[in-house]
């Protein structure tokens, strides 16, 4: 710990390192968002179904190694896989502006970076989010977590603004470099910091990671409710990632929307995002911190279906009052979802809980962006965006027909039929992401992510 602990944290050091750091890198992170994408439709003609194998390649990491990756991280030092992950990041990112400004720029490299690069988000993610608990004292966490989520929330609508604008000044492969100067400032905010980490369990002390893998998706997959929101995720976010792969494409190619403009409407739509978060506990406690889950889902995310409506003129604002509608009840239903997961998983498992959780829900990203790309380049762009939005909308129904139905709230308690021990202290675990439900909006992953799509919004389910 810090040895700060009662101190506010707007006079906390290495918090203030943290945050300033994580500031500009999700800002970074939200300008690669739209203009990786961008430099693929824009700069090298890719087809509908090469865009859609490109956000597929985004996010073949998190099906590939997001559930080994909490038990690793808790045998690593965290800030130093941290600032090893931005360093590495930095430099694939950079990679891409070089190659244009040289001319040998190809979809290829485009493929390597985002696979590669969504490694390096998948484990900078799963340490960040263990190690705030390292930096500030528990009474802090709250206020620490709501300022780094606040910041998140603020990228989302400057990013794309941002990177649109920086898109009409040097093009789309160039506003790359915004991202990679990023990961530096990230990495000297790091390197700032003078935080001693809790010393790890001895080799020999802890089970197998097999075990402590297999642990924490057993407890996901016997709970009866737990199991239905995960499955009401992983479908969202399979047709929000069909949406997604084409989200550029429907905008540029159908709507003919100018490539600096695309920018500005995902930074209008990232306001729903915003505003799910500013209003996600108050309407929790009006509706019920049980009923909001499955509400959320069907009836505040129903006029998504505006988005398939919008075309050029002045019908094109259906683009960004559906998207932001979809933000808003994404924000809401990862906050309450979130929130229920953490109320009845014992916190020596919500790390490798939380961990589970995300390889099933982000494993279909990959899949849904193939898809995606596949149907829209056979049977058109819209078509396919009428499908993957009614897709995500009628997810919701996993969670109706659930035990959740019945209950207005849910009791802030372990469940009955729980394997912990209670006696077990919880570790820096226990600190979760907000964020579990991808929402369409982005192609790449971030600096530190949610579970939906970012962009106009966070995924469903971290």
């Amino acid at each position: 710990m810090t040895g700060q602990t009662g101190t506010s944290l707007w006079r906390h050091r290495n918090f203030l390192l943290l945050w300033s750091g994580q500031s500009v890198s999700e800002i970074g992170s939200s300008v690669t968002l739209l203009a990786l994408p961008l430099t693929a439709v824009v700069v090298l003609r890719a087809s509908t179904f090469q865009v859609g194998l490109l956000t597929a390649a985004s996010t073949l990491a998190f099906a590939l190694i997001a559930l080994p990756a909490g038990a690793l991280v808790d045998r690593w030092a965290k800030r130093r896989l941290m600032i090893w992950c931005d360093v590495a990041r930095m430099v694939i990112i950079g990679s891409v502006p070089l190659a244009a400004a040289l001319g040998v720029l190809t979809l290829g490299q485009l493929y390597a970076v985002a696979v590669t690069a969504g490694v390096g988000t998948v484990f900078f993610d799963v340490a960040y989010q263990s190690y705030l608990p390292e930096v500030v004292d528990r009474a802090h966490l709250v206020e620490g977590n709501g300022k780094l989520g606040a910041t998140q929330a603020f990228a989302q609508v400057t990013g794309p603004g941002l990177a649109g604008a920086l898109t009409g000044l040097v093009g789309a492969a160039r506003a790359l470099a915004a991202d990679s100067i990023s990961y530096a400032v990230s990495v000297a905010s790091l390197l700032a910091m003078n935080v001693r980490e809790e010393a790890r369990p001895a080799e020999g002390t802890r089970p197998g990671l097999r075990k402590e893998i297999a642990e924490g998706l057993s407890f996901v997959l016997r709970h009866p409710v737990l199991r239905k929101i995960v499955a009401c995720t992983g479908t969202a976010n399979l047709f929000g990632s069909m949406a997604v792969a084409l989200e550029i494409v429907f905008l540029v190619r159908v709507l003919r929307v100018r490539p600096a403009d695309t920018g500005l409407l995902i930074a209008v739509a990232s306001l729903g995002g915003v505003a799910g978060g500013l209003l996600a506990g108050r309407l929790g406690r009006l509706i019920g911190s049980a009923r909001i889950i499955w509400f959320s889902m069907l009836v505040l995310g129903l006029p998504q279906l505006l988005i398939p409506l919008a075309a050029p003129g002045w019908r094109i604002a259906a683009f960004p009052a559906g998207m932001a509608c979809f933000s808003f009840s994404a924000v809401v239903y990862n906050v309450a979802q979130v929130s229920y997961r953490q109320a009845i998983c014992p916190p020596r498992l919500l790390g490798r809980m939380n961990a589970a959780v995300r390889w099933v829900v982000w494993g279909t990203l990959p899949l849904g962006a193939v898809i995606g790309g596949a149907l829209g380049a056979l049977i058109g762009v819209r078509p396919t965006l009428w499908i993957a939005y009614i897709g995500s909308w009628a997810a919701g129904w996993w969670v109706y027909f659930s035990p959740l139905r019945r209950q207005r709230d849910f009791e802030d308690q372990p469940d009955p039929g729980d394997p912990a021990d209670p006696g077990d202290p919880s570790g820096p675990e226990a600190a979760g992401d907000l964020e579990d439900h991808r929402a369409p909006g982005s192609g790449l992953p971030g600096h530190g992510g949610g579970e939906l799509p970012d962009g106009a919004g966070p995924p469903l389910g971290d």
